[in-house]
Parts: C-alpha cells; sequence; structure tokens
C-alpha cells in the first residue's frame, strides 16, 4: 500500500459522472437483479465466488456503527445513504459494502435506484484479499471511490486506487472532499470517536439543521440580552427581577437589538421594554 505524509484534501475523480454506471450495452445487469436474496440469506458473491456476510464483533460492529452516524452528517443535497446496500455489480459479484453514498431518486437510463457513488468497508476478521476483491468489482461498474477502514493491528483509513489496483494509506489530518459531502470529512473521523463527534456537529451545520439554527440564534439572543443588563448596570441603572427576567427570557433579535440601542439613552430599565 502507498502511503502519503503531509496533510492535504483528497477530492473526487471523475465526479462528472456522478452515479451513473458504465454505459456498455449488455455488460452490467441491473443493481436490483440479485444473485442472492437480500434479507433472507446472508450470502454474497464476489467474482463468482459464494461468501457469508458473518455477524460482527465489536471492533467492526462499533466502527460500522460511527461510521453511519458520521456518514449521515456529511450528506450534500439531493444524496442519500445507506448500510449493507445489497448491489449486483457484475454477472459473477452480488454484494454490499458496509455503508455507502449515492444520489436519491431514480435513474432514468435504468429505472432502478442510482449506483452508489462512495462506498465504505470496515476491515477487521475479513482479510485485505475480500476487501480489495470488492473493490476490483465495484469500480468497473462505476463506483467512483472506495474506502477501507482498518480496525485492528494499524489502524488506517485507505482509498483504492483502481490504476494500480492497490489501497493507498490516506494520512489522518487529510480530509475527504467530495459532491456527495456537504462539507469535507476528516480522515481522522473515521479512526477516532472524539473527532468523529466534532465532525457530525460540522457536518449538521453544514446542513443547514434546523435544531442547529434554532440554538445558534438562542445563543446570541442571549448574548445581547446579557450585553444590555451589563450595559444598564454600567450605567447605574436599576433593573427589577421582572425587567431582567423579561430581557432575558426574550429571543427575538431585531427586538433585542432595539433595546440595546435604547440602553444608551433610557433613563430607566423600564424605557427600554415600553413597547411591551
Amino acid at each position: 500500500m502507498d502511503e502519503h505524509r503531509p496533510g492535504y484534501s483528497l477530492k473526487a475523480p471523475g465526479a462528472s459522472e456522478s452515479g451513473r454506471s458504465l454505459r456498455l450495452p449488455g455488460r452490467f445487469p441491473r443493481l436490483d437483479d440479485h444473485l442472492v436474496e437480500a434479507e433472507v440469506t446472508r450470502d454474497e458473491v464476489v467474482a463468482g465466488r459464494r461468501l457469508i456476510a458473518h455477524p460482527a464483533h465489536p471492533a467492526h460492529a462499533n466502527k460500522q456503527f460511527e461510521l453511519d452516524f458520521v456518514l449521515a452528517t456529511h450528506l450534500a443535497p439531493g444524496y442519500t445513504g445507506a448500510s449493507d446496500l445489497l448491489s449486483r455489480l457484475n454477472q459473477d459479484s452480488d454484494f454490499a459494502s458496509d455503508a455507502c453514498i449515492y444520489k436519491a431518486g431514480t435513474d432514468p437510463e435504468t429505472g432502478t435506484r442510482f449506483l452508489e457513488e462512495l462506498a465504505f468497508e470496515v476491515v477487521s476478521e475479513q482479510n485485505e484479499r475480500v476487501v480489495t476483491e470488492k473493490a476490483a468489482q465495484m469500480h468497473p461498474r462505476g463506483v467512483r471511490r472506495i474506502f477501507a477502514i482498518f480496525v485492528k493491528g494499524r489502524r488506517r483509513v485507505c482509498e483504492w486506487v483502481p490504476e494500480s489496483q492497490s489501497w493507498r494509506v490516506l494520512s489522518r489530518d487529510s480530509q475527504i472532499e467530495d459532491p456527495c459531502l456537504v462539507t469535507p470529512l476528516p480522515v481522522a473521523a473515521l479512526l477516532d470517536a472524539a473527532v468523529a463527534a466534532i465532525a457530525v456537529v460540522k457536518g449538521l451545520a453544514a446542513q443547514a439543521n434546523p435544531e442547529l439554527q434554532r440554538q445558534k440564534s438562542v445563543a446570541k439572543a442571549e448574548g445581547i440580552a446579557e450585553s444590555i443588563l451589563k450595559f444598564l448596570a454600567a450605567r447605574g441603572l436599576t433593573v427589577s427581577e421582572a425587567q431582567r427576567q423579561e430581557i432575558l427570557g426574550c429571543h427575538d433579535l431585531a427586538r433585542l437589538d432595539r433595546w440595546l440601542i435604547r440602553a444608551a439613552s433610557a433613563s430607566s430599565a423600564a424605557e427600554i421594554t415600553s413597547e411591551l
């Protein structure tokens, strides 16, 4: 595996064909034309070999849970994510990645969902050879980028390099940039739970999450209210407990701004909130 040492942003190659499988007539079956039965069997088929997708030990299961959480908060508009989504990759392969991101809606050229654009594999008990075989099947179909998170031994994140048919180790201080992601995803967030938690908050903010927006507005209002009270105290104006609660309880930013301006010339605290 090749290794990148300096910090850098990993940008998406070939994004112009986002979500499209290679369009060679007759080369690929439909994504939902399965060789195995989803949700009935644990079987998968990789390059003609039938494998069993075993339940996971904690190292793998915990990391996959974290991965799903981080990816969900980084989805760009128009994209969706999935766990263990079964895909028919070619005539001899029908398997699922641990997590993936793909365009929402229906592909008008196929009448099925869109193909995965980003795929992620968590590697624990599963050996590198199997993950490599999967990547070699996914990329020719059109999966743009494939990542492997190794959680045992030397913990690392790798990206598949189709030109060399090998994995490239990504620097922990680099970040993944892609049209599928609303904000760059730190590689360290795929390895460290504490970094993942920070990335989740930043991802939600980039998605303009309504609750985060509300909390931001409340925090700003509280800051203005505190400024009003400090200004009145500096001017030696007495504020009753009722007036104090009225000012602190107001979350209307426009009204608070008016009160702040009035605080500069008011002769009493009552004059500031007299509009109520």
